[in-house]
């Protein structure tokens, strides 16, 4: 389990979160939700160790997330984020590859070619392999950072995924730049490490693409936890009032019952 206890942080004296507490178990998609400015990709950020709280404190496995050697942190959680950060006119595959690197030593040669196959394979990237990463265009980025993201904690061949320690995936915006049927993708793909006994955190803008595929949605506002529950609870018109300022109208898909968010 990743879990964060009274998480505060301030940047250039203004307070971004403000004492949340958060916890992501083996075998659940959490999607994060909360209007600009809400703090959520700075708590992404710190359940990554990217960015030190000023208070409190994030543990994994039950341990302080500060304690794990970086690349054994990498083997266990990995992280999407928000822009592409690579530049550099690599073929797709080697990109890929890059997401081997904790494994370095431990994983054969064979091995990584075969997850990198087999990550690309999920993402639908397996026909751009050879294409060189600078010439993609924004979506075609996103979905090969994916593939990268997902070949650092993939299961090696022939290991059961459920034999794998509990491995996390923190997304911060997936649905960047994507089309529809690409988004949809994205959250069955992580529906798919969730019944493999990962755990799935996605920050997302669309409230309905996380009342479909996630089991929990957490709401933050002005830094704070505004919800926590399941879509079926969290997702209502009052709360979309208070928090996001709008009024919404919320009626149930007529397939599986879950809320969807529709304009007034």
């Amino acid at each position: 389990m990743l879990e964060a206890s009274g998480i505060s942080v301030t940047l250039g004296g203004t307070p971004i979160l403000r004492e949340v507490a958060f916890c992501l178990r083996g075998g659940e998609v959490v999607a994060l939700i909360g209007p600009n400015g809400a703090g959520k990709s700075t708590l992404l950020d710190v359940l990554s160790g990217a960015v030190g709280a000023d208070a409190g404190e994030v543990r994994l496995g039950g341990r302080a997330l500060a304690a794990w050697p970086r690349r054994a942190l990498a083997r266990r959680r990995a992280v999407l984020p928000q822009t592409p950060v690579l530049s550099f006119p690599f073929r797709v595959f080697d990109v890929v590859m890059l997401g081997r690197s904790p494994h370095s030593g431990r994983s054969s040669r064979d091995a990584d070619l075969r997850i990198a196959h087999a990550v690309l394979a999920e993402t639908g990237m397996l026909e751009f392999a050879e294409r060189i990463y600078t010439t993609l265009s924004g979506g075609e980025r996103q979905r090969a950072e994916l593939s990268r993201v997902l070949a650092q904690i993939w299961p090696e061949p022939g290991q059961h995924a459920h034999e794998v320690e509990c491995r996390h995936l923190l997304l911060d915006e997936p649905a960047n730049n994507l089309d529809l049927a690409h988004q949809q993708a994205v959250m069955v793909t992580a529906r798919r490490l969730a019944g493999w006994g990962y755990g799935v955190l996605a920050v997302l803008h669309d409230p309905n693409l996380a009342a479909v595929h996630a089991d929990r949605i957490c709401v933050l506002a002005e830094g704070r936890m505004a919800a926590d529950g399941p879509p079926c609870t969290v997702v209502t018109e009052d709360l979309f009032e208070r928090v996001f300022g709008t009024r919404v109208r919320i009626v149930r898909h007529p397939n599986h019952g879950r809320p969807v968010v529709l304009p007034p």
